[in-house]
């Protein structure tokens, strides 16, 4: 039986934001070794980079962070704010690819498919020898995706024996009629078979370890399932699902206690696209500290910023603003780490939650006009379950 668990959970340390996704520590090590060329794959054909940032307490699973890479046409490039998070459709193919991979590690194991420890791994990548001492690098696997495709073109058994019989009527109007409405018929078949076993297969397997679902545990709100250890585990890295990032609980950043935000509005300055508003203009200050436990060093010193952003004295500015007060207090907008825009490292960085920083210039120079930014960002807000009551 599966369990239902509550969004009423404490509140516990989250992630760095939209772009990672949590997998299996086993899974990751073998695509870092093993299955490195259709890693490298994955990274060409979606413009993306893909390195692992946490790993779990006890090594069950580990964050995996998603980059869109410079010159690619998927994202931006460094420092390129203005580009939305990750898109779901990347996150699955991602998830996919991970999966490809879980299953392979089963077939080198040459044992049934079976539930895998999440004990921390050592040498999980498997490379088979050709009796030389060469070593011979694996196949890439086909994402799911492209193996529904397959399928879908992929006639089954019935479908062919269905074929070879209407070919066999004869060749007047009648077996015509036939003909057709019995391949419409067996390609009805295919379809239902494909979607069937698609469907089956999604309900019996975790998509964080791969594996067959042990102790299935449902959230409550999006109704996706896992295993009730690779759930416990992925939410000690983050409070949410890691299939469709839907929080749960009240998540917290690790964005220095220290800073303020300021407001101050200017009637008489409008921004382009906003013509007939006034600006409000945030400023965030934070003094120079030292990194707590819950930073990548703790003790080590971090230098203070101030930063500037706009948003226009307009109904949907103010619902952004007030949402924006939740998040900074919630400690989500900033975090401690590496600048995309200079490479300074232990320093204080934007977490993923996009501000415009300029007034003019548009999205290449972080400003205005930009008609799609005030509702990019409310649902940035949203998927760290920050949203209008």
């Amino acid at each position: 039986m599966g369990s239902q668990v509550s969004s009423d959970e404490m509140s516990v340390r989250g992630g760095q934001g939209s772009d990672e996704v949590l997998v299996s520590q086993a899974v990751w090590d073998y695509l870092a070794a093993a299955g490195q060329p259709w890693l490298i794959d994955f990274q060409d054909k979606q413009g993306l980079s893909a390195g692992i940032i946490r790993r779990g307490e006890r090594g069950g699973c580990c964050a995996v962070r998603l980059r869109p890479i410079e010159g690619s046409r998927s994202g931006g490039g460094p420092g390129m704010m203005e580009e939305g998070p990750i898109s779901n459709e990347t996150r699955k193919a991602f998830i996919d690819l991970c999966r490809c991979a879980r299953k392979e590690m089963s077939k080198q194991d040459g044992g049934p498919k079976r539930k895998r420890s999440l004990l921390p791994c050592v040498g999980v990548g498997v490379l088979e020898g050709d009796g030389e001492g060469s070593l011979l690098p694996p196949q890439p696997p086909q994402p799911r995706r492209s193996q529904r495709q397959q399928q879908r073109y992929k006639k089954p058994a019935e479908e062919e024996a269905c074929v070879v019989l209407s070919n066999s009527t004869s060749h007047n109007e009648s077996g015509q009629r036939k003909k057709d409405n019995m391949e419409v018929s067996c390609s009805m078949m295919a379809s239902s078979h494909n979607q069937s076993h698609s469907e089956a297969d999604d309900y019996t397997s975790c998509s964080i370890c791969m594996g067959d679902m042990v102790e299935r545990t449902t959230l409550e709100r999006c109704g996706h399932a896992f295993c009730r250890l690779c759930l416990d585990q992925a939410f000690k890295v983050k409070r949410a699902c890691p299939v469709c990032r839907q929080v749960y609980g009240q998540l917290i950043g690790n964005q220095p206690a220290t800073g303020c935000m300021m407001v101050e509005r200017d009637p008489d300055l409008e921004l382009p696209g906003h013509e007939g508003y006034g600006c409000i203009c945030i400023i965030y200050s934070f003094p120079p500290g030292l990194q707590a436990p819950e930073h990548p060093n703790p003790g080590v010193r971090y230098p203070g910023t101030d930063r500037v952003a706009y948003l226009p004295d307009s109904p949907e500015g103010n619902r952004v603003l007030g949402l924006l007060r939740r998040a900074f207090e919630q400690r989500l907008i900033f975090t401690i780490g590496t600048s995309m825009t200079t490479g300074m490292h232990n320093v204080i960085t934007w977490n993923d939650i996009h501000h415009k920083t300029s007034l003019w210039g548009g999205p290449h120079c972080f400003g205005y006009p930009d008609p799609t930014y005030l509702v990019r960002v409310t649902e940035e807000l949203r998927e760290k379950g920050i949203a209008a009551d």
